[in-house]
Formats: C-alpha cells, sequence, structure tokens
C-alpha cells in the first residue's frame, strides 16, 4: 500500500549517504563537482519518472538535499542566491534505481568483490540507488553501505539483499542451502538481524522453503526476489513473492512438462526455443503477476552479451576492465560469434523483449538492474545505461523506459514517495545528460552531473578512478 507522503515523513529519512558537502569525507569531495546548498538547473529538457511525456524548457530548483521546485522556466522562480546552471540542450532524469546491482563481478574466469570501483561505477553512470540482489560477500556490503551512509567513500545509496538461497539439487555452490521451512526461517532470520532488507531465491528452491522464507521476511518488514526456474513464476506469486528477475528466459512456466519443485536441465534454452512471449501462458504469467502487483526485473545487459552480432564491445566498458579480464572477455565474445553450434540465438533476445514489452502493455511494475555477471561484460553502471537502451529497442517509449529505470524500482523498494522521480519534496538524486534524450536513446551515456541528496558528483572523475580495476577491487 502506498504511503501519503505526510505519513513517509513522519517516519523519518531513509537512510543515505551524508546528506551535505560539509558531511562527506575529504575523499569524497574529491568528486564533488556541485557543492551549493541551493542550486537551479535551467533550460532543460525533464523527463520526470512518472510516465509523463518531456516537458522542455524547464527550472529545477534544489535546496538542502530536495527538490524545492521544477517547472516551465518562466514560472519557477530562482532564489536569491542560488548556484545556476544554465543548461539549454540538456536532459534531466530521476537518479536511476538498480534493481539488480551486484557489488561483485564475476567473468573472465573470475568472481571479485568490487567494493572500490562498483559503488563509484554506480554513481558515475547515474545509479543513485541500488539493491544488491543477492550477495557474495555479505559483511563487505554490508561495510560498504555504513561507509556510504557516513559519506567516507561516495556511492549510490545501498539496499542489501542477503546471500542466495538454492536447493541443495543445485550442487556444491558458495550459497546457502535451504531444504525446508525451518532452514529457511533460520536464514531470514539471521540475516534481517545482520541488516538484510530483502531475501533472494535461487534456481533450486523448493516450493516449501520459497514460501517459508517469504512467510518469515514479510513478518520482519523485509521482502523476497527470486532467480527462478524450479518454482514457476505463477508458483512464487501465489506464494507471495514480491519481485522477479529476469524475465521471460527464466519463467519455467514456458518449459513443457516442467515438473513440480525441479530445474528442468537446460532451461533457459528451452524457453527460449519453446516459449511464445505473447502467447496465452505469457499473457496468464504477466496477469497474474500484474493482479498481484508483483514486479520484475528487466536484465537485458547481462543477457544481450550472450548473443551474437549485438554492439557489446564499446570501449569504455573495456577500458574499466582489468587487463586479463578484458582479454579473457574479447576472447569469449570471439568464440560466441565464430561457433556455430552457440545455443543463444538472436530470435531468444528478441523474445526476450518482447516479453518485457508484453508485461508494460499489459500492467506489470517493471523495473531495470544490471547485473554485472554473464559473459563478463556487463559492468556496473553501464549495464544500467545500456538496459535504458535496450528498454527502447524493445518498443517502450523513452517516458516508460526513464520510468522503469527509476520511479518503477522505487515502488517495489517501498520508497515512491520519497525516490525515483522528479517531483518537489522528493531527494534530489538527478541526472544530467547532454543532449535530447527522448531523441537518441544514447544520450543516456552522456552523464555530465549526477546529483545524489542534492550534491552534484562528477561522473567522468568516479569512472577514471575505476579504469582497469574491473574483475580485482
Amino acid at each position: 500500500m502506498m504511503l501519503p507522503a505526510v505519513v513517509a515523513a513522519m517516519l523519518g529519512p531513509l537512510p543515505v549517504a551524508a546528506q551535505s558537502f560539509g558531511d562527506l569525507s575529504p575523499d569524497t569531495r574529491e568528486f564533488v563537482s556541485v557543492s551549493a546548498p541551493v542550486v537551479a538547473l535551467v533550460g532543460v529538457t525533464v523527463l520526470d519518472g512518472t510516465g509523463a511525456e518531456a516537458r522542455a524548457d524547464q527550472t529545477v530548483v534544489i535546496r538542502d538535499g530536495r527538490i524545492a521546485a521544477v517547472g516551465p522556466a518562466g514560472e519557477v522562480e530562482v532564489p536569491a542566491g542560488a548556484e545556476v546552471h544554465e543548461l539549454p540542450g540538456h536532459t534531466v532524469i530521476p537518479g536511476m534505481v538498480g534493481m539488480h546491482d551486484h557489488l561483485f563481478y564475476s567473468g573472465g574466469g573470475r568472481q571479485a568483490q568490487l567494493s572500490f570501483s562498483a559503488p563509484r561505477l554506480y554513481l558515475g553512470s547515474g545509479v543513485t540507488t541500488i539493491r544488491t540482489t543477492g550477495s557474495d560477500a555479505p559483511y563487505s556490503d554490508l561495510s560498504l553501505k555504513d561507509a556510504v551512509d557516513a559519506g567516507q567513500v561516495p556511492g549510490p545509496r545501498i539496499e542489501i539483499t542477503a546471500p542466495y538461497i538454492t536447493g541443495s539439487d543445485g550442487g556444491v555452490t558458495s550459497m546457502a542451502i535451504v531444504d525446508d521451512a525451518e532452514e529457511a526461517r533460520r536464514f531470514v532470520d539471521y540475516w534481517g538481524d545482520e541488516g538484510a532488507t530483502w531475501i533472494k531465491a535461487y534456481t533450486n528452491i523448493s516450493r516449501e522453503a520459497l514460501g517459508a522464507a517469504i512467510e518469515a521476511a514479510h513478518a520482519r518488514g523485509m521482502k523476497v526476489t527470486g532467480h527462478l526456474c524450479s518454482v514457476t513464476y505463477r508458483e512464487a506469486v501465489d506464494l507471495g513473492i514480491d519481485n522477479i528477475e529476469h524475465g521471460f528466459l527464466t519463467a519455467s512456466d514456458f518449459v513443457e512438462g516442467k515438473q513440480p519443485d525441479e530445474c528442468p536441465s537446460n532451461s533457459m534454452i528451452a524457453i527460449g526455443v519453446q516459449g511464445d512471449p505473447t502467447g496465452a501462458t505469457a499473457q496468464e504469467v504477466i496477469r497474474h503477476m500484474a493482479e498481484n502487483g508483483v514486479g520484475m526485473t528487466s536484465t537485458l545487459a547481462v543477457i544481450e552479451p550472450f548473443i551474437p552480432d549485438r554492439p557489446v564491445m564499446d570501449e569504455r566498458t573495456l577500458e574499466v576492465m582489468a587487463p586479463e579480464i578484458r582479454e579473457a572477455y574479447v576472447r569469449t565474445r570471439e568464440n560466441i560469434e565464430t561457433n556455430e553450434n552457440w545455443p543463444f540465438r538472436p530470435e531468444m533476445f528478441r523474445k526476450a523483449m518482447a516479453f518485457e514489452l508484453a508485461f508494460v502493455e499489459g500492467g506489470g511494475i517493471l523495473a531495470g538492474g544490471v547485473d554485472p555477471t554473464g559473459t563478463g561484460g556487463t559492468i556496473h553502471g553501464f549495464g544500467d545505461q545500456r538496459n535504458y537502451e535496450l528498454l527502447v529497442e524493445a518498443g517502450l517509449t523513452p517516458a516508460q523506459a526513464v520510468q522503469a529505470m527509476s520511479l518503477n524500482g522505487a515502488r517495489i523498494l517501498g520508497e515512491e514517495e520519497r525516490l525515483g522521480s522528479v517531483e518537489e519534496g522528493k531527494f534530489a538524486d538527478l541526472v544530467v545528460l547532454e543532449g535530447d534524450l527522448v531523441a537518441d536513446p544514447s544520450v543516456i551515456r552522456a552523464v555530465r552531473i549526477v546529483f545524489k541528496n542534492g550534491v552534484g558528483f562528477d561522473p567522468e572523475k568516479l569512472i577514471e578512478s575505476t579504469k582497469g580495476r574491473v574483475g580485482v577491487s
């Protein structure tokens, strides 16, 4: 249930990184380009995240970390003493809310915790809030959240997800094995006490364990998402899940002969071949999710590098990789392009995009995230930007795609009264883009200023500091 703004205000502020420039550490201040308490962005085009169409020649006023006013340039008064930025030809969107944004990296035969580079890449790319959506080093994630909240290091505000839970049929794994209701409840209670606010279920979880985890989480005010397979989307909705990850290619509802509590072998390939993203099964899945308010996280950016003939070798991605990671990724892509038997085909990707468009058209709450795993070519922050471009390619309007990447994520987190849109009274989490985002989706990459709590960060400096480090730290 949505809280009225007055009730949300009574609950106190969301835990955030430092509220003003004065609270930031010297190391964090190095990346700040705008520090005035009152700032006016004048002459901008605003895509506000609500799904409304773009509005040209707007003024956005920031005061003490909040959006104080937004409206036509001739009607919004610029406060005396404000630091004024004349920005014709620029687009302002809400800070992106990354809903599958791990703080680790997987690729090139390596898995590494990126407590240094990941938060800088996210913030520098315009992602001001993340949900970790599965942790590889949970105490590192918790410590980083504390450091960001204290202003000691630059980064987005962080919503912590516990380590993954799965079933014993998954084989040897670093995830927590949860085979029954009691084990699930113990896991949720432990990680809830440690500070996690989300639980993530993985492919081999049983309905019994998932249902118990959801019940225990909800009793504590926590939420549950899942990268599913053994449990279908419709079964998970019936169990009360709050969010589902990845979309079409992990929906085992589409697998013919699917057995209860079993993840079919090569299920993603089977779904990609058998599944119809707009047929009767898809329509039923979408209707069931939409009617029950269960959001879906798009992660098209992590699927794309598995597909031949896709533009996934841009220079900035290669520059931030450690040299050995870059070499491994280039080899992987060469194999994908030349292997005639490679199972992931372009038609599968087109189906994945078609399902997400159908989900939006069917009233579903679509959010977005990067998932920096897979082939290793999906990078923190950059992948969030790419997800915007891919949603537009899938058929969403720019306004719908911005909403998916911002306000819808805030809605799933339960923070839509404070985050996710360019509206008066909300946290001043804003991204200034050089160019017309409506005319050119690639403008999402042209980030000039990222405001978080009204403090403007220099994206070029943030990203420059990470070059050569992805895959290492």
